[in-house]
């Protein structure tokens, strides 16, 4: 039964305008101040269209922070700047694995290995840092300005920038002048731990025409989270599990530590050479979520949980000067390393329960072994891109940028799901087996279940746009994109033998790679699998491939030099590819029809009001489901509908106090049924089902229908020093957490079983449901004083230690794992003192 949509919109406002005037009202903290003289809005430059232009000039619905700003607010890393972003929604999987929306365009992807590419395109600088497991997580220092692209960027940013582009620009190296600076916070958590950030940068020009910057980082976020103790029985086996070795207070935290060296090479008065190397590493502990039958904030978990995130990317920028055409080649290599621990007890435990599971798990004197699960995943990434594009005088009534884009994407998956106990292995176990055993995976120590894959993506495009200045006040922009993708996914993927017949080790006979139709080793090929751990065999080996275009036009009309209206039509696109089951076709690219009026206004130099409503349809979206056997599956479920409104304004009130907020109400909602399965007639997603999975009219999930917030700051002397107050308001509302009304449980119930379907069946009654995030305000305050070369800033976030469920999940599907839910929160009341220094 759905909610009220009207009923929730009212109360998301009230919600919202009822508490957004407190933050206001702190910053009145002077009567003069709105005496004194008149304050001006600075200009904010972008590069959103490839160039360089005043934000209030270009014609998109884009949001900006500059290194002044993500300063004052503290902003240290993507879910910070998020929070502030009203078009932005993410869904945290930790720490470097978030995936991020825009706009509502979400139905709920998981980061699966196999899963579908992100719809929304992350850059750094120049080159796309966009992967399948989540963006780079980059940490928010010595930044230049954080750029929002609200909206269907693919004629310009290509596949992942289907709803919309986030563009991170660091500070480039200045032969101008020496610079230098450092930066030391403390911080602590009410009912966790402390945490500290240390970072500094430095400018040293090398001579006139050359200069290089170093930056470097170390951070620690602090652990809020408690494995408690506790112990778990498994009913097959009798076999009791205790935790007591890892108990351990606020095991969630977070060690984060990178640099940046970045080289500036003027040839010539034309022609620059930027070459830039980046790394990051990221090791954390535990998740950020709780067991709400142990209490808030407390789990019992039984294997050690870890996340280890490597990355480094080298990247080369050259630009310069064709006659008067502009020349700007991009290019980079990223290498990324995951791996990641993780408890699965919970899998284990449940599955033992419903379907005695560990009545298979002996060991090779046939005693039965502690069932329990734990996973072992080990990604490897790397990618590359390179784009050439040339542009126009900017000054000309005509102008075209355009270029060729190439990119390679390629990641080593494997995922080992492991026994603690030692099961059988069916070349040493001694005599004849009992039927119904089940052994460890060959060559991989109790490992019942394995992925081990080879994922290549690979996109090419040529783009343009072309504006053509009618007059002084009407602009007509058309631009288009033509690409072409290819996906292709081979490897092994399943269970060890003697646990499933149809799928895994049990089915390698006669598939590519050595098997093991005997128990006896069979020469030097087989030995060499055994020594270097490859899977057993090859059991998915597909591409695909696809070739497209998509379009965008715009017209846009200049009422003077501070106010502008648009409108546009645009479309975004993201890749098809591989399901990881290999009776499944592979799913296809989706595409986003973005209908937008939008405007851009100043008014009296020191009140600015931008805003955009806008329709975008999305048709034949790609839906990932967690189906038969706990794998991820994705479909092409049929159209949704997003309608909004989003707006942002900043107004310098006087020459000391600021305020600026934004907000955005969607309405994003499914326009058909989602079945869950193709019509074998038309080859279209089915729409007339007794029992859709999810219903026309359905909310999409994870983004809430109401966000907004408000900033505030004030700035004074006080004993010789500049002082400010400032106080942030963000307001986001519920949302829902999954798309599906139902779910798929694959065991033949008699309420649906779709003959044409290879996701089996599901019952009604197996999906007990996750509901909707919470609505939460978090409220954060900052109070410094500063004087020439220093300042010293309390900043305290989450003032009234607002704790909201932002997510509820279980380790498996919820037919079986819905008995242990899990609450994912938001970060408890932090309080931090930084000291910054500038030479």
């Amino acid at each position: 039964m759905q909610r009220s949509r009207k009923r929730k919109l009212q109360r998301a406002a009230k919600q919202a305008f009822v508490t957004m005037p407190i933050a206001a009202g702190m910053l009145a903290l002077a009567p003069h101040a709105y005496a004194q003289e008149q304050a001006l809005l600075e200009e904010v430059v972008v590069t959103a269209q490839k160039r360089s232009e005043n934000l209030q000039q270009v014609p998109l619905s884009i949001q900006a922070l500059n290194t002044e700003k993500l300063e004052q607010l503290d902003i240290q890393n993507f879910e910070d700047f998020a929070r502030l972003m009203p078009s932005i929604t993410t869904s945290s999987g930790g720490s470097g694995f978030s995936n991020v929306y825009m706009r509502g365009v979400a139905s709920g992807d998981n980061i699966n290995h196999s899963g579908s590419q992100p719809s929304v395109g992350i850059y750094l600088d120049e080159q796309p840092i966009t992967t399948i497991t989540g963006a780079l997580d980059v940490h928010m220092y010595d930044i230049a300005r954080v750029e929002a692209l609200a909206g269907p960027q693919g004629t310009l940013y290509g596949a992942s920038s289907q709803a919309g582009t986030i563009r991170i620009v660091t500070n480039k190296p200045d032969t101008a002048a020496f610079d230098a600076g450092f930066g030391l916070e403390g911080n602590t958590l009410s009912g966790g731990d402390m945490g500290y950030v240390a970072e500094g940068f430095v400018n040293l020009p090398l001579s006139d025409k050359a200069a290089i910057r170093l930056v470097g980082w170390s951070k620690r976020d602090p652990g809020w989270v408690d494995n408690v103790q506790g112990t778990r029985t498994y009913p097959v086996s009798g076999i009791t599990k205790d935790n007591a070795d890892l108990v351990e207070k606020d095991y969630n935290q977070v060690d984060t530590n990178g640099a940046r060296l970045a080289l500036r090479l003027d040839l010539d008065e034309n022609w620059t050479i930027s070459p830039v190397v980046m790394g990051q590493r990221t090791k954390s502990g535990g998740i950020n979520s709780y067991d709400p039958s142990v209490g808030e904030d407390k789990l019992t978990h039984f294997f050690p949980e870890r996340a280890d995130d490597k990355w480094i990317q080298s990247s080369l920028t050259v630009e310069g000067k064709v006659g008067n055409w502009s020349l700007t080649y991009a290019g980079a290599y990223m290498e990324r390393s995951v791996d990641v621990d993780s408890d699965y007890t919970d899998y284990s435990f449940f599955y033992d329960v419903f379907a005695g599971y560990g009545a298979y798990l002996y060991d090779n004197n046939y005693e039965l072994v502690d069932p329990s699960q734990y996973v072992e995943a080990k990604d490897r990434f790397n990618k590359w891109s390179q784009e050439l594009r040339i542009a126009s005088p900017q000054d000309a009534s005509v102008r075209f940028v355009g270029g060729l884009f190439v990119q390679r994407q390629y990641h080593d998956i494997q995922q080992n799901y492991q026994i603690a106990g030692d099961i059988a292995d069916w070349i040493t176990v001694a005599g004849d087996p009992p039927p119904g055993l089940g052994y460890t995976l060959t060559a991989w120590p109790n490992t019942i279940w394995l992925t081990k894959q080879d994922r290549v993506d690979r996109d090419k495009a040529i783009f343009g746009e072309l504006s053509w200045d009618v007059n002084d006040k009407l602009t007509l922009t058309g631009g288009g994109r033509y690409f072409e993708s290819e996906n292709s996914l081979k490897g092994f993927f399943g269970y060890a033998r003697g646990f499933s017949s149809n799928t895994g080790e049990d089915a390698c006979d006669g598939e590519t790679g050595p098997t093991r139709p005997g128990r006896e080793p069979e020469g030097e090929e087989y030995n060499e699998w055994l020594a270097h751990r490859t899977a057993p065999c090859t059991n998915v080996n597909k591409v695909t491939a696809e070739k497209d275009h998509i379009f965008k036009f715009n017209a846009t009309y200049k009422f003077d030099g501070e106010r502008m209206v648009y409108a546009t039509w645009s479309e975004g696109y993201r890749p098809g590819g591989i399901n990881r089951r290999g009776s499944l076709p592979p799913y296809q690219a989706d595409f986003l029809t973005n209908m937008e009026i939008g405007w851009k206004t100043t008014w009296g130099g020191n009140f600015r009001f931008n805003g955009a409503v806008f329709q975008e349809d999305w048709d034949d979206f790609q839906f990932s489901i967690l189906a038969a056997n706990g794998l991820t599956e994705i479909r092409n479920a049929n159209t949704a509908r997003i309608r909004g409104v989003e707006a942002d304004f900043q107004w310098a009130a006087t020459a000391g106090l600021t305020l600026s907020g934004g907000f955005a109400l969607l309405n994003a909602e499914l326009t058909e049924n989602y079945c869950g399965y193709v019509n074998t007639a038309t080859g279209k997603p089915e729409t007339n089902c007794d029992q859709p999975l999810a219903a026309e009219g359905t909310q999409l999930p994870i983004t809430p229908e109401f966000k907004g917030n408000l900033t505030g700051r004030y700035e004074f002397p006080m004993g010789g020093f500049d002082a400010h107050f400032q106080a942030t308001l963000a307001y986001t509302g519920e949302a829902r957490i999954d798309l599906q009304d139902k779910d798929f449980a694959g065991q033949g119930s008699p309420t649906y079983n779709d003959p044409d379907s290879d996701v089996g069946s599901f019952d009604p009654a197996d999906f007990n449901g996750t509901g909707y995030t919470d609505a939460y305000t978090v409220v954060d305050l900052s109070f410094g004083i500063s004087k020439e070369t220093y300042s010293v800033e309390l900043f305290v976030n989450n003032l009234l230690d607002e704790r909201a469920v932002l997510n509820r999940w279980a380790e498996c599907r919820l037919g079986i794992c819905g008995e242990q839910l899990y609450y994912t929160t938001n970060m408890p009341r932090s309080v931090a003192l930084k000291y910054t220094h500038k030479f």
